[in-house]
């Protein structure tokens, strides 16, 4: 074998994925068609999750100065995300070059092997592993597994024969980075009388716009947009000139929205945008597409080094499907809202006088933030059982510490907040794949979800997957469902 997992792309999802797999030790080979960086902003920016995750890994920091925000919408309403009380907000300005490139430093420093220029071409699967070949290579790499993390237009996906049902593109909307113009930022895409416009700032003075023009057919494109189609439709929408800015970056994206009806087939699994495509509404794509890689990583290194079966790999399709479905969903929701016409008014008008009940409000941005994520881990219904885990300031020992600290090695952690050695003892077959943290909370407020929880079970993502009280399984059967056999 050349490496126990080869990855297809360089994007978010295969370099989080890369970074996953090293942190349990796991060979990985990741192939990159384009010989360097594209240096493109394409997605701008992080949901809730997604800076949560970054947190539980370290990376939070390597991002400098991130400006954050609690101003979300969906579908063009604006949403308060500040009723979730995260200990952090939406990032709404971080390029996806940036990203991209702390991701790769990330995985490198870790041990990934990373080739970029080499062109995935196909691939023959065996009882043993897969056997890719590269366009120009003397002779296929060999792996036990192989993921595909090439986007949208997936080659992975097609030549092992997924099937990526959906619905069709209807309307063709225009993004763009441009420089010398000065645009008011529009963050929850404001409707006109024909279309949507949308305008982020980024900090060196860029402004990023995106536009959609009702009624405009997609089109069969061999490349980007020339700049002045998109400041045509600009003009016509918002009466403003802006065919003297400078285009540093132009692109087209559709409305489509499909999805595969299996993220694993055999040796072969998808994640990202290789599994679904849809509207970016709220920069979710990419934000889902690390969520899976953080999801499937660790999975796959308890497979790969033998402490698990496969069938903890058929766990990641059943729970990142649902997600990918949900997303699909509430994506085309906000698609009808953001380009529909004036058929949409009474809908918009009965989703407003919905907004201003709490409730709602929390609902949807939990949904488009990626905290109403919550698994069937079984064992019962508590609060907490299958959603991630919030931050938990602790003390442990003699410092202080926090729950998403402890996952920074990607490792289970048994949380015991009651010093109970009964509960040690029973953990300790697993000890080699689980952290056994005994330690208090701190300033925790009172009626929140971790009231009255004595002891937690994390997995390496965050999720809880067992507490006491509140789950009907013991420890030791929730330690085996989602971490093999004890020792």
């Amino acid at each position: 074998m050349d490496a126990s997992v080869i990855v297809v792309g360089a994007g978010p999802a295969g370099l989080m994925l890369a970074g996953e797999l090293r942190l349990a030790g796991i060979d990985v080979i990741v192939l990159e068609r384009l010989p360097e960086r594209s240096g493109e902003s394409r997605g701008i920016g992080f949901t809730i999750r997604t800076m949560e995750v970054f947190e539980q890994r370290g990376l939070l920091s390597r991002f400098g100065e991130i400006r954050t925000s609690e101003d979300g919408h969906f579908g063009g309403v604006p949403l308060d995300l500040g009723v979730l009380g995260s200990a952090h907000g939406a990032a709404r300005t971080v390029p996806q070059s940036t990203t991209e490139s702390v991701l790769e430093s990330w995985a490198r420093e870790l041990g990934a092997d990373i080739r970029r220029g080499q062109e995935f071409t196909g691939f023959a699967e065996d009882a043993d592993g897969v056997s890719v070949t590269l366009r120009g290579a003397g002779r296929a790499l060999r792996a036990r597994y192989l993921v595909g993390c090439d986007g949208g237009r997936s080659r992975v996906r097609k030549i092992a024969g997924f099937d990526f049902p959906g619905t069709e593109a209807t309307t063709e909307l225009f993004l763009a980075d441009v420089r010398g113009v000065e645009l008011e930022p529009r963050m929850s895409g404001r409707q006109t009388a024909g279309g949507m416009v949308m305008v982020a700032r980024f900090p060196d003075g860029l402004h990023r716009i995106i536009v959609g023009e009702r009624g405009t057919p997609p089109r069969k494109r061999t490349g980007p947009p020339d700049f002045t189609e998109v400041s045509d439709v600009w003009k016509r929408l918002t009466g403003v000139d802006i065919s003297m800015a400078e285009p540093v970056w132009i692109s087209a994206f559709t409305d489509a929205a499909r999805q595969v009806t299996e993220y694993r087939r055999g040796r072969v699994l998808l994640a990202g945008d290789a599994a679904h495509v849809h509207l970016p509404a709220g920069g979710q794509g990419m934000n889902t597409s690390i969520q899976d890689s953080v999801n499937l990583g660790w999975k796959l290194a308890a497979v790969v080094r033998g402490t698990h079966s496969e069938a903890l790999l058929d766990s990641y399709h059943h729970e990142r499907y649902e997600v990918g479905r949900r997303l699909l969903v509430n994506t085309r929701a906000q698609s009808t809202l953001i380009l529909g016409g004036d058929e949409v008014n009474p809908l918009r008008e009965v989703l407003g006088e919905l907004f201003d009940q709490p409730e709602v409000v929390r609902h949807l941005a939990a949904k488009v933030s990626g905290l109403d994520i919550r698994y069937d881990v079984g064992g019962g219904s508590a609060p907490l059982l299958g959603a991630r885990m919030p931050q938990l300031d602790l003390e442990y020992g003699n410092r202080r510490t926090t729950s998403w600290e402890l996952l920074r090695p990607a490792r289970g952690v048994l949380l015991d907040l009651t010093d109970n050695a009964t509960l040690r003892r029973r953990a300790r077959p697993w000890t080699d794949r689980v952290d056994v943290v005994t330690a208090t909370l701190r300033d925790t407020p009172s009626g929140g979800p971790t009231t009255g929880i004595s002891a937690a079970l994390l997995r390496p993502d965050g999720h809880v997957a067992w507490t006491a009280p509140g789950s009907h399984a013991d420890l030791p059967m929730a330690l085996n469902r989602w971490f093999g056999p004890g020792r």
